[in-house]
């Protein structure tokens, strides 16, 4: 008995967006430094050691003590932008190519607001072809761009790191050929 394989008529894939472990470690990293800041500055300010692994309670308040405040606060606000951003995932999302809708839809989560959700349909009859951009150097950068009429070009690799090159020019290869549109840039 021979099985047939199975066509699918929808391509999609997952965009990494704030939650990436880099993401989770610095903010990690900023949270231990801003809360030891703050409670060091704190300390000399209210002559109660509040850290358990240090003395501040030598350090004037002015200006030793005050820095520390204003950097543990700082730090504390950045934090709080850091983990807001993870928890809302911010720039995740996917790119759906549909076969059977005949559209395609890029879909990103954004930062709270009215313009939340990013979420953009194209026909397919509007894709002129996939553009793969590899420049490397002191910045190197390796994106997938899909071309529009008259719309221009719209990335679909996520930001951060750059991606693998041998995942980009599969990425890239497959797309042109489930969408049956030319590949511009290898």
């Amino acid at each position: 008995m021979t099985t047939t394989p199975v066509q699918t008529n929808v391509l999609k894939y997952p965009i990494a967006g704030a939650r990436r472990l880099s993401n989770f470690a610095f903010a990690i990293i900023v949270s231990i430094g801003a809360i030891g800041f703050l409670l060091a500055g704190l300390s000399s300010l209210f002559k109660i050691n509040l850290l358990p692994v240090a003395n501040p309670l030598e350090l004037e308040f002015v200006p030793q003590g005050l820095a520390l405040t204003f950097y543990g606060v700082a730090g504390t606000l950045l934090d709080i932008y850091l983990w807001a951003s993870i928890v809302l995932d911010i720039g995740g999302g996917f790119n759906e190519f549909s076969l059977e809708t005949e559209k395609v839809r890029i879909f990103r989560w954004g930062y709270p607001g009215k313009n939340r959700l990013i979420d953009f349909e194209y026909p397919l009859t509007d894709v002129q072809s996939v553009r793969v951009e590899i420049r490397n150097g002191l910045n190197p950068k390796r994106a997938l761009y899909l071309k529009l009429k008259g719309r221009g070009e719209i990335p679909l690799t996520e930001v951060g790191q750059p991606i693998a090159l041998s995942t980009l020019e599969d990425r890239a290869a497959e797309i042109a050929k489930f969408l049956s549109v030319p590949l511009e840039g290898l």
